[in-house]
C-alpha cells in the first residue's frame, strides 16, 4: 500500500531495505543525516558544475565563428545555467544550505566543481572538444545515476536536464564532423584539442569506486566509475579514430580478436588537482565567476526591493 505524507523509518538497516526496495525519498522524509549529506554535497557538486560549465560557454559567444555558432552557444549558456538554479533549488530543499550558501562557498573556493572546468579553453577546437568529449561523459554520468536514483526531487529534475544535455552532445558531434571533414588545419586544430580534452573527459568519471560507496549502496548512483569510463572508451575511442584522430595519452587500443579497446594506466594527479582547486585554469574560473555574481548584486537587490513593495502595498 503507498505511504502517504512524511515517512520514517525505524534505522538504517530499515532505510537501506526501503532503498533496495526501490523506495523513493522525499524532502520531508525523516531520511538518517548521513544520506541527507551525501545526496545534499552530490547535487551541490552537480550544480556548482553546471554553474561553471554555463560560464565556460559564455566566454566563447562573441568569439564563435559565425551568427550560427552564437547563438548555439548562447543557447548552451542559458541552458547550463538554468540547470545550476534548478540544482541549486532541489539542494536547498534539504535544509543544509541555501541557494546563496552555496554560491558563496563555490566562488570562496569552499566546494568543488567537476575537473573539466578547471581547464583553459583556448581555441574554438576546445570548445567543439567540450561539446563532444565531456558533455557526452557528463550525459553517460546523469543517465546512470537517472536510472537508480532514491531521491525523487533529484530524478525528476534529471529528466529535464537529460534532454537539453543530449541536444548538447549531437551539437558537439555535428560541430567535430565539420573540423573532421574540414581543411588539414581544422583538423590538427581538433587533434591538438583532443590532446588537451581527453584526459579530462575520461576523469570526469573520477577515480575507481571504493568497494563501500556509499553513493552506490544509497541507489544515488547506480554503475561504478571504472564500468562507465569503459563503456565511454569503447564507444568513442573508435569513433575519433575513425574520423582519422590519434588517441593521446593515454591511449587505447583496439585488442584483436575481441575488438574491446583497452585504456593505458591513468595518471591521477591531474585531477587530484581539481579536487584542491588548484588546476591549470582553477584561479581564473573561479574569479570569474565570483566577479559576475557581485557585478550582478544590483539586480537581485532591486528585485528584491520590487517584491518587498508589491508585498507590502
Amino acid at each position: 500500500m503507498r505511504q502517504w505524507g512524511p515517512k520514517q523509518w525505524s534505522d538504517m538497516e530499515a532505510f537501506e531495505a526501503f532503498l533496495d526496495d526501490g523506495g523513493m525519498v522525499e524532502p520531508a522524509d525523516d531520511m538518517p543525516e548521513e544520506y541527507r549529506t551525501a545526496v545534499f554535497r552530490f547535487i551541490e557538486l552537480h550544480a556548482n558544475s553546471e554553474y561553471m560549465g554555463g560560464l565556460c560557454e559564455r566566454d566563447w559567444i562573441p568569439r564563435a565563428p559565425g551568427l550560427d555558432r552564437k547563438l548555439g552557444q548562447l543557447a548552451k549558456t542559458q541552458d547550463e545555467i538554468g540547470h545550476a538554479h534548478l540544482l541549486y533549488m532541489v539542494g536547498a530543499d534539504l535544509g543544509l544550505k541555501s541557494r546563496e550558501q552555496m554560491l558563496e562557498d563555490l566562488f570562496a573556493g569552499r566546494t568543488k566543481f567537476h575537473n573539466v572546468f578547471h581547464y583553459a579553453t583556448p581555441t574554438w577546437a576546445d570548445q567543439v572538444s567540450i561539446a563532444f568529449l565531456v558533455d557526452a561523459a557528463a550525459l553517460a554520468s546523469q543517465q546512470a545515476v537517472f536510472k537508480d536514483c532514491s531521491y525523487g526531487p533529484y530524478k525528476r529534475i534529471l529528466r529535464r536536464i537529460i534532454t537539453e544535455e543530449g541536444f548538447h552532445m549531437r551539437q558537439g558531434e555535428e560541430m567535430l564532423l565539420c573540423l573532421a571533414e574540414g581543411t588539414p588545419r581544422q583538423h590538427d586544430l581538433f587533434q591538438e584539442a583532443l590532446g588537451r580534452w581527453w584526459l579530462p573527459a575520461l576523469q570526469l568519471f573520477g577515480p575507481p569506486s571504493r568497494p563501500n560507496d556509499v553513493l552506490l549502496r544509497w541507489h544515488i548512483k547506480s554503475e561504478r566509475n571504472e564500468v562507465l569510463r569503459d563503456r565511454f572508451v569503447q564507444k568513442f575511442a573508435p569513433m575519433l579514430t575513425g574520423y582519422g584522430f590519434e588517441l593521446p595519452d593515454p591511449v587505447a587500443r583496439c585488442e584483436e580478436g575481441t575488438g574491446r579497446w583497452e585504456l593505458d594506466d591513468i595518471d591521477w594527479a591531474p585531477l587530484l588537482a581539481t579536487f584542491e582547486n588548484k588546476g591549470p585554469d582553477s584561479a581564473r574560473r573561479l574569479q570569474t565567476a565570483s566577479g559576475a555574481w557581485h557585478d550582478t548584486a544590483w539586480v537581485r537587490t532591486a528585485l528584491d526591493t520590487a517584491a518587498a513593495r508589491e508585498a507590502a502595498a
